[in-house]
């Protein structure tokens, strides 16, 4: 119990932290950093995997036409999540980027609710009108609706769906999705590469290629560690982790970055919180 504790805080401290690792390569294009995510993620669990004599599983994989699916579509659900994190993080959008994980347990119960038909009991229901009431108002406010937190909520929480049924584990799915996006990360490599484009090679900073270089295990170890910790403890002790990384990312959008936060965004973001705290407390009401 204590060692997943332990792994799962870590994971959500180093994904909470994440905003200051993108801002040190925000020279970088938002599409550049996801193909070095996608390649030198790879690279790191192509070597875990040799290490561990792991590889048993991908011929299985590749005989069965519907899993491989499964996990090309959960690929595009990573990839479209992935993509609008780090674009929100380096245009200034820290703060949604954290609604929008703050939004996420929130749907991941609607989305059972739909497709798993899981049972919601009031409090859930009450839970999820408040958040939703409180996306209304900030849309309400700013005139425009929150696109960047629905979608980092929408995406992860229907990448946690189809993940929630795959049929490979941690390891393993998070590799063959790597893989499905390889190719795909290539190309595009040469691509910049022919037009001069390579941020990785076209640069005046002697430290953006090795930042790049480690965007493989700042992706890929917190991932590990989130699944290793999934396993030891209760998903209701995990759910109350998860707002550690939201929660810091919010306070760095805020305090280091310095992004507006007006007294109508705070009652926005306050009925969200009220809902984040009816949904555990009345989780914590029924365990009991």
């Amino acid at each position: 119990m204590s060692s997943g504790i332990l792994y799962a805080t870590l994971a959500f401290l180093c994904w909470g932290l994440f905003p200051l690792y993108f801002h040190a390569i925000g020279e970088v294009p938002s599409t550049q950093i996801l193909m070095h995510r996608v390649l030198w993620s790879l690279a790191l669990l192509a070597i875990v995997l040799t290490v561990r004599r792991q590889w048993k599983w991908l011929p299985q994989l590749l005989a069965k036409p519907r899993v491989v699916a499964s996990f090309a579509a959960s690929s595009a659900l990573l990839t479209v999540n992935w993509l609008v994190y780090i674009w929100a993080v380096n245009n200034g959008h820290v703060l949604e980027s954290s609604l929008g994980y703050f939004i996420n347990p929130l749907v991941n119960i609607m989305l059972g609710y739909v497709f798993l038909h899981e049972r919601l009991r009031r409090g859930q229901w009450a839970a999820i009108g408040l958040a939703a009431a409180g996306v209304l108002w900030l849309t309400w406010q700013s005139g425009t609706v929150p696109w960047i937190s629905l979608i980092l909520a929408f995406s992860f929480g229907g990448y946690g769906l189809m993940r929630k049924t795959a049929a490979l584990g941690a390891l393993e799915g998070l590799s063959f999705e790597t893989m499905v996006l390889f190719p795909f990360a290539v190309a595009y490599y040469a691509w910049l590469s022919v037009h001069g484009q390579n941020a990785f090679v076209n640069t005046e900073s002697a430290s953006t290629p090795w930042l790049l270089a480690g965007l493989g295990p700042t992706t890929a170890i917190p991932l590990l560690l989130f699944a290793a910790g999934a396993r030891r403890i209760p998903l209701s002790v995990l759910g109350l982790l998860q707002y550690i990384s939201p929660s810091i990312q919010f306070l760095l959008g805020v305090a280091l970055f310095h992004e507006p936060f007006s007294a109508a965004k705070l009652v926005g973001f306050a009925m969200i919180w009220g809902a984040l705290a009816l949904y555990a407390a009345e989780g914590l009401w029924q365990r009991k």
